[in-house]
């Protein structure tokens, strides 16, 4: 009987189609139910290692590697399905090797914009202490002057109105933490969003009390006496080095000074920044000079607050002034509320200061106004801010009143040039129906609507201001607020005309006795020297004959 033979039978080897093929060595099988020899097991792994280690002639990689590498992305990223995605990360592995580590055209760390953004706004989300165990009292959250913003925009949002739910809550903590500086602002609200060609501006209006304005007026009115004096001290030096020029009689027109801070123009202070998360700047107070100029401009904003404004007039300033002053011409027309929500308080009476009354407080017995009313007739609405005036101030001021201090005999030696036509500019009062504005051609000023019809008594009292487009309004009940979302400029129904620069000046006129002569000829001029000669000698003659008679009359009297 022969014995069997060692090894597996024919049918036990892997073909050629079946996995395993190749592995086989003499004496282990992974079909064989007997114990491998070692030597034959670390034998058999060694080729088969050096077998994937083997390079490719096309691309120079190994299996062996590009496996690893595979094994190593799949551990690392863990994606769902992986069987079914094995040959894009393959494909992916591969596309790796080939990119070269030295070129300077690819990003080696290329960082999304969401993980940008979400560092950005990291900081919003934690708390000024940074602990976060103490208890908050009830009567601190009851005194914060920080308004709800996300139940605005919820209101806003009814009539297609505002910006997405997380961007909103994101301007509600930027606004968390800037009400969380020194010193608390009294109110703090969200104005708006005025849009840039590369950033765009988010706006936050915020009133001080009396002893944070004292303290931002001292500190402006030393920086400008700061300036004064070396301007002065810088001339004096001139005049000491230099000699004086002719002095001219032209004398310019006088400077408006601008209004004081709580006041005006100036009665709110306003912070901006680019994006929620970045620092808040503050805005400088604006004058009556960049009031008038920008309403003879019209610029885009690039959203950098130092970027220079070149246009004609020459704007004062930079675009953080130009914005400035869009922010006071945008709320002295466009904010609005419900008529009888505010009305001037009785210590006032009737006295009225000139200008107007420029207080109000909120009429504890207002009682809302139905939506359907507030949307049809526009006198239910009227102005809380006040309007800004030619001059370019709120409160119109004289620009040659004389103040105590000067001299009497200064005063007497102006007055000649004072023009006579100085006539004080008069504007609405402050709660001035909304019916009175002027329209734009046959543009109504203002257009109002409800946010739905199919509820109507849950529905929202919406303005939309036709001379600032973006300017909106809303009423519901006690509530109501203001918000602008736009590039900040006014309407125009025809194209922007800049502001044509000033005629030349005409020559000054010819007469004889500025008129330059000609040179005069050869027979000119020696017919002039004869003349001078002939005049000379002419007077020489009468001196000696006065001499002569001189001397004969001393002789008659001595003679006598």
């Amino acid at each position: 009987m022969a014995e069997p033979s060692e090894g597996p039978s024919p049918q036990a080897v892997p073909q050629p189609h079946e996995p395993g093929y190749g592995l086989y060595q003499p004496g282990y099988s992974p079909y064989d139910d007997q114990i491998p020899d070692p030597t034959q097991q670390m034998l058999a792994i060694q080729n088969a290692k050096a077998f994937l280690l083997k390079s490719s002639t096309t691309s120079g990689l190994n299996l062996y590697d590009h496996l690893a590498n595979m094994l190593t992305k799949i551990l690392d990223e863990q994606p769902t399905n992986v069987v079914d995605i094995i040959e894009n990360i393959s494909r992916d592995v591969k596309w790796t090797q080939f990119r070269k580590k030295m070129d300077t055209l690819r990003d080696e760390h290329e960082i999304l914009p969401t993980f940008e953004a979400a560092e950005k706004r990291k900081a919003l989300f934690l708390k000024a202490n940074g602990e976060g165990e103490e208890e908050i009292e009830e009567e601190e959250i009851g005194e914060t002057s920080l308004p709800n913003v996300m139940e605005t925009a919820f209101y806003f949002e009814q009539a297609g109105i505002g910006l997405s739910k997380d961007e909103s809550y994101h301007i509600f903590l930027a606004l968390k933490k800037l009400t969380s500086v020194q010193p608390v602002p009294q109110t703090c609200r969200f104005w708006g969003k005025i849009l840039g060609l590369e950033m765009n501006y988010i706006i936050a209006e915020v009133q001080y009390g009396e002893g944070a304005e004292e303290e931002e007026t001292e500190e402006e009115e030393a920086i400008e006496e700061e300036g004064k004096g070396m301007t002065e001290f810088e001339d004096e030096e001139e005049e000491k080095e230099k000699d004086e020029p002719p002095k001219s009689t032209y004398k310019p027109p006088p400077t408006i000074p601008k209004e004081e801070s709580g006041t005006g123009a100036n009665k709110y202070v306003y912070f901006v920044c680019n994006e929620p998360g970045n620092p808040w700047v503050k805005l400088p107070p604006v004058t009556p000079a960049q009031i008038v100029c920008a309403r003879k401009i019209k610029k885009f904003f690039t959203g950098r607050l130092d970027a220079p404004i070149v246009s004609f007039p020459p704007f004062p300033g930079n675009e953080a002034n130009y914005l400035r002053a869009q922010i006071a011409r945008i709320s002295a027309g466009t904010q609005i509320s419900p008529i009888g929500f505010y009305h001037f308080s009785e210590e006032e009476g009737d006295e009225e200061e000139e200008g107007g009354r420029d207080t109000y407080e909120e009429n504890p017995d207002y009682q809302p106004i139905p939506v359907a009313e507030m949307v049809d007739s526009l006198s239910s609405w009227v102005h809380h801010v006040q309007s800004i005036l030619m001059q370019g101030r709120c409160v119109w001021l004289n620009p040659f009143q004389k103040s105590e201090e000067e001299e009497v005999g200064e005063e007497e030696e102006e007055k000649a040039d004072e023009p006579d036509d100085v006539q004080q500019e008069i504007g609405p009062p402050l709660l001035t129906p909304v019916s009175e504005d002027e329209g734009i051609q046959n543009i109504p000023a203002w257009t109002g609507q409800i946010s739905t019809d199919l509820i109507p008594e849950y529905a929202v009292a919406v303005l939309q201001s036709n001379r600032w487009p973006g300017a909106y309004a809303f009423a519901s009940g006690r509530k109501f607020d203001n918000i602008y979302f736009g590039w900040g400029h006014k309407y125009s129904p025809q194209n922007h005309n800049p502001t044509l620069p000033p005629p030349v000046q005409a020559e000054y006129l010819s007469g004889p006795d500025i008129t330059e002569t000609s040179d005069p000829t050869l027979e000119e001029e020696l017919a002039f020297k004869a003349a001078q000669e002939a005049a000379l000698s002419a007077a020489e003659e009468e001196e000696e004959e006065a001499a002569e008679d001189d001397e004969e009359d001393d002789e008659d009297d001595y003679d006598t």
